[in-house]
């Protein structure tokens, strides 16, 4: 009779020898990581595409470009700048500039502000600082009388430990101030001879009588000195809207210089020639450089450098015939009568003794100043 073993558990076996393979539940989170990590290394792929770089970079280059930065760059506009008569033309000239220009309360009130669009994901590979620069720019504008009482404040009051009216200490901006007919405001108010023997009196202080033009002076000293902070001074809206655009520019034209001046060698353009003459641990490519350093001296063709060359193959072996000769004129005329290949035969021609002097004094002469070229 057979004996019978332990049961088996149902399911644990399929066929002989094999081993039910094992399951597993998929979550929404893990759908969900999975295709992040897909997107990752998509964007990981195309961060490492060499052209996919280099056209992003010209896209970032290409909306850098002053033209451009200027349509993205808004003006902010207090709308109580717009109660004076002569706003319009500061509207007019906004207008005409090329970016756009928002009515939206500002504090402090009548000032202007510049604020950026949000930058293209292209402008994510230019540093944020120069994203970010003219952000922080404000222009108050002052009445005359609102000036004259700061400048009082200024000069006469409180003294060098005065704290610069018009500024917050915790504003984070850089305020610029604007005044507008403040000469033609101060002629109209001088006093005449009853008012300054009135004013004269012990007891008399008024700060818009006694202020004039050189406490006017001084106050504008103090504020360059103490706050970092410009005064403009015009006489007209006309010449404040002037002003106005030609700031928008300049804060439009800022990122690209800076980004421009940032680099090593901006003036340096893409090119064959930037590359310049690879040279190897082996030497290949020698000839090539030391031919191309010849052809850097003025008045200097293909075929002189070729008989320099073709006569000395490296720098040096000119070194060294240089210090096998006995005197100095010796050595500023060996390259003299090195004969030169004029295509189409013709005269003989020589490398001539100005090239040879200038040759020489390069590779000699430890004098930084040295002129090597005496018809410069």
């Amino acid at each position: 009779m057979a004996k019978v073993g332990p049961p088996r558990a149902r399911g644990s076996y399929r066929g002989r020898g094999q081993r039910r393979p094992p399951t597993w539940e998929i979550s929404d989170s893990d759908t969900e990581g999975a295709a992040s990590a897909e997107a990752d290394s998509e964007a990981a792929t195309r961060a490492r595409d060499p052209a996919e770089e280099r056209r992003a970079a010209a896209e970032a280059l290409r909306l850098l470009r002053p033209e451009q930065a200027l349509r993205r760059l808004t003006v902010l506009v207090d709308p109580a700048i717009l109660e004076d008569a002569g706003a319009d033309i500061l509207m007019e000239a906004l207008g005409s500039l090329g970016c756009e220009y928002h009515i939206e309360p500002q504090r402090p009130s009548r000032s202007l502000r510049w604020s950026r669009v949000k930058p293209e994901p292209c402008l994510k590979s230019v540093p944020a600082e120069l994203l970010a620069a003219g952000e922080q720019e404000l222009l108050l504008l002052l009445e005359p009388e609102e000036f004259l009482q700061g400048v009082f404040q200024l000069t006469q009051i409180c003294g060098p430990t005065c704290s610069v009216p018009w500024i917050s200490p915790e504003s984070p901006t850089c305020p610029h101030l604007a005044v507008i007919g403040l000469d033609a405001y101060l002629w109209s108010h001088q006093p005449n001879a009853q008012e300054m023997r009135r004013l004269e009196s012990p007891g008399t202080a008024c700060a818009e009588v006694v202020v004039g033009w050189p406490e006017v002076e001084e106050a504008l000293v103090l504020l360059q000195l103490w706050a970092n902070l410009d005064v403009l001074l015009v006489a007209s809206w006309q010449e404040l809207s002037q002003h106005v655009c030609a700031f928008t520019k300049a804060l439009a034209q800022r990122p690209f210089k800076q980004l421009q001046e940032s680099k090593a060698f901006s003036f340096c353009t893409a090119g064959r020639w930037v590359a310049g003459e690879r040279v190897t641990r082996d030497g290949t490519g020698l000839r090539g450089a030391w031919w191309r350093q010849i052809r850097q001296f003025n008045r200097v063709s293909p075929a002189v450098a070729d008989a320099v060359v073709t006569a000395f193959p490296s720098p040096r072996l000119l070194q060294k015939a240089y210090l096998a000769c006995s005197t100095e004129q010796e050595r500023l005329a060996l390259l003299a009568d090195l004969p030169v290949k004029v295509d189409g035969g013709g005269q003989l021609r020589r490398v001539g003794p100005d090239l040879s002097r200038r040759i020489c004094l390069f590779l000699t002469s430890t004098n930084p100043d040295l002129l090597l070229d005496l018809s410069s």
